[in-house]
């Protein structure tokens, strides 16, 4: 699909300004209407293959001597224009749109890895991911080094001249833990194994909107789209950007050759059209995860609340730093007491009306789920110990309901669960009483 378009990849008639804004360039960059007969969305090219021109055309394209399309696994219009529309958010030379978010990590590190290298990752991660590097990549001959990454002095002593990939979530799901990113730069730059070494960050979390990772030292970032930048809860997607040569490599070897995890038309079209209310849904999930990190951390059930917005938070300062907002997901833990900090967890959740018991994050809905028995139960029980998952964290993605619904939903909940508590703590209190006969 030809595309005229300005410096900037916008169409000439949409802005004067150089760079668009956020919003401007999620709904406009990479596209002008006129290309495709006026349609103001983009088309969705449902084909699996491609018609060449003659002969001589098609071999002309399998050798790489002409840009063009020639089968669904190695692209389609519709993947190409959120690929240039992902990239110019990130601030990437090129991007991979992938099926889902396991995709783009696994296409990645199937491309950068080889047996005998060393991958290094932060201690926590989400669950699949964590599964595929500790559990998967290592029966393959690949060093998986856990590190605490948000110490980044702890990185310096753990590169040697086998490491190939530095691999982070900030914030980390599911305890909200934060990396600076920029620090964790230095230290690799500093490493006479520099050359050999991709920093690769998920930024799920933040989105673009939120956190650029590559402006700040990353080679590499990648995306569950599923999440904030679909934003609906209708498609599984992915994707990885960076520096062009790179984001070939994968796609013509860790996405065409190793995974096949390719990115439907419809699932494109999808991630597009949440791009375009990105900028204007993050704002909302925000408002909302600040009011209710605040009402958590003033209730008296509420042990803990883990959220970048507040001052308890123990990585205030690195959000401040490197995050345009504190986003739109915390975590938290109870004061369980005899009832215990898993069972009133349970409790909790599911004393609750409007906010839903699920997994996934960043849709309309307000969503709450138990990581140990649910998203990270991948990780044994005493993997999550040392990495930080407690038995009774509970994982909150803030929606877009009205946020006085919300506070009365998670108010209720967190009051009923609260006189179980003093209930249990009575009932214990009662049955250690000396007895006449004492004890």
């Amino acid at each position: 699909m030809t595309q005229r378009s300005g410096k900037d990849g916008m169409s000439p008639k949409t802005t004067r300004r150089e760079p668009a804004g956020f919003s401007t360039r999620a709904i406009h960059h990479g596209y002008d209407p006129q290309d495709a007969k006026g349609a103001l969305n983009p088309p969705i090219y449902m084909t699996s293959t491609y018609a060449f021109e003659d002969a001589r055309a098609g071999g002309e394209l399998f050798a790489g001597e002409r840009e063009g399309y020639i089968y669904g696994r190695l692209g389609n219009p519709t993947q190409a224009l959120l690929e240039t529309r992902l990239a110019e958010l990130e601030g990437g030379e090129a991007a991979l749109a992938t099926a889902s978010g396991m995709g783009a990590i696994s296409a990645s590190m199937w491309t950068l890895l080889r047996p005998g290298d060393e991958l290094i990752i932060d201690k926590t991660l989400y669950g699949c991911t964590f599964s595929f590097f500790t559990h998967g990549l290592r029966e393959f001959g690949i060093t998986v080094t856990p590190v605490d990454m948000t110490r980044p002095e702890n990185l310096e002593p753990c590169i040697t001249d086998k490491t190939r990939v530095v691999y982070f979530e900030t914030p980390a799901n599911p305890n909200m833990r934060l990396v600076d990113i920029a620090a964790i730069r230095e230290v690799i730059d500093a490493s006479p194994h520099v050359d050999n070494i991709s920093l690769v960050v998920d930024n799920t979390y933040c989105t673009p909107y939120l956190q650029t990772p590559l402006k700040l030292g990353a080679n590499l970032v990648v995306h569950s789209a599923t999440k904030y930048l679909g934003g609906h809860g209708d498609v599984i997607a992915g994707a990885v950007v960076g520096e062009k040569e790179t984001i070939d490599r994968i796609r013509m070897y860790g996405l065409k050759d190793m995974t096949g995890a390719v990115i439907a038309p419809m699932d494109a079209f999808l991630v597009l059209r949440g791009l375009k209310t990105l900028r204007l849904r993050m704002d909302a999930h925000v408002k909302n995860a600040q009011a209710l990190a605040a009402l958590l951390e003033a209730h008296p059930l509420v042990a803990r609340v883990f959220y970048p917005g507040l001052e308890s938070f123990a990585w205030a300062e690195t959000a401040k730093k490197q995050m345009r907002a504190p986003g739109g997901m915390m975590a938290f833990e109870l004061h369980g007491g005899a009832m215990g900090d898993l069972e009133a967890g349970i409790h909790l959740m599911d004393q609750l009306r409007l906010i839903i018991c699920a997994v996934s994050l960043g849709d309309a809905e307000t969503l709450i789920q138990h990581p140990a028995s649910m998203t990270h139960s991948t990780y044994t029980p005493e993997e999550r110990h040392v990495h930080g998952i407690s038995d009774g964290l509970i994982r909150l993605s803030a929606g877009l309901e009205d946020i006085a619904d919300l506070e009365e939903d998670l108010t209720c909940a967190l009051d009923a669960t609260w006189a179980r508590v003093k209930k249990a703590k009575a009932g214990e209190s009662n049955r250690l009483e000396p007895t006449s006969q004492g004890y």
